[in-house]
């Protein structure tokens, strides 16, 4: 920037804006609310020294997840983007569990329909009820948190062990940390 007006960096900084400022390129001045919300996170400091490390075609990307991280640390101190990625993740799982009860009631609707393909199937005949394993799923739901956690539904007596256990399965969760967590 140099001889017009100095970037957002320099404004908040209250100096000059030397000519190879390392800022000037990402934090142009228009935009003081980009670095204010990074310096209060991060440090002047601390951002000058990471984008000096790294070439200066990955700048722009290192400054945009900065902003980003920024600002989800402003929202959550705590676990900024990790609370963010917790939170999404804890959704999908959310929607594979009601994913598995949505294909275990098509399964009892087809069995209740025809047992004679479920034998052939290698799958035993059974009167089975939707509405008990839906009436669960809910109810852990409301009753099932753990930590923010949702607790999957457990399938007891449910067609066959092997069927049991593919449905347990697909209900498995990865924690954020990589462990495997079956509820």
């Amino acid at each position: 920037m140099g001889g017009n007006s100095p970037c957002a960096s320099c404004k908040l900084l209250r100096r000059r804006c030397a000519k190879d400022c390392i800022f000037a390129p990402y934090f142009p001045s228009d935009d003081p609310h980009k670095f204010a919300i990074v310096h209060k996170v991060f440090g002047a400091s601390n951002v000058s020294k990471m984008l000096q490390e790294l070439p200066v075609h990955q700048r722009a990307d290192a400054v945009s997840s900065l902003v980003y991280e920024a600002n989800a640390r402003m929202r959550d101190p705590v676990y900024g983007c990790v609370g963010a990625i917790s939170y999404l993740q804890n959704q999908v799982s959310e929607l594979q569990m009601q994913l598995a009860v949505a294909q275990a009631e098509i399964l009892c609707i087809q069995m209740q329909q025809d047992p004679a393909a479920a034998m052939v199937a290698g799958t035993p005949p059974q009167i089975l009820d939707p509405a008990d394993y839906i009436g669960q799923y809910e109810k852990s739901c409301f009753l099932g948190h753990n930590n923010g956690l949702m607790s999957p539904p457990q399938y007891h007596n449910f067609a066959s062990s092997a069927t049991s256990i593919a449905i347990h399965d697909s209900l498995k969760r990865e924690s954020i940390l990589g462990n495997d967590m079956v509820s």
